[in-house]
């Protein structure tokens, strides 16, 4: 095998190592956050009625579960228990926004009495 070949052969080989080892590292983080749900990063659209839970990650958000309480086509309510056991809550009408400790909740439509939800961390 000449000198060109090898380098391109072992560019190759560390190029595919390389994307093996960061695929991994994506499916991981994944299955992680599949195990607990999909939106316990904080990032998730979701569909929901009311009432639901929406597991969180509680050391990131200060609560452990969002809880919709009442959908209908004029307010979506929410509210979660801290951890440290105070109460947080609120309500937005449809295209209106929400933050409760460091998470954002987005009501993007509501339809019947379901609501698309989008969550997103702040910092």
């Amino acid at each position: 095998m000449s000198t060109g070949k090898w380098r391109r052969a072992a560019t190759a080989t560390a190029t595919l190592t390389l994307a093996g080892t960061l695929g991994f590292g994506l499916t991981a983080t994944e299955s992680y956050a599949a195990a607990h749900g999909p939106c316990y990063d904080g990032r998730c659209k979701i569909t929901v009625s009311a009432p639901s839970s929406i597991k969180v990650n509680s050391h990131r958000f200060g609560f452990g579960k969002l809880r919709i309480t009442h959908v209908s086509s004029r307010s979506v309510k929410m509210s979660a228990t801290t951890t440290g056991g105070g109460r947080l809550s609120g309500s937005t009408s449809p295209g209106g926004t929400v933050r409760l400790n460091s998470l954002k909740i987005s009501v993007k439509s509501v339809s019947g009495h379901k609501a698309k939800l989008v969550l997103t961390p702040t910092s």
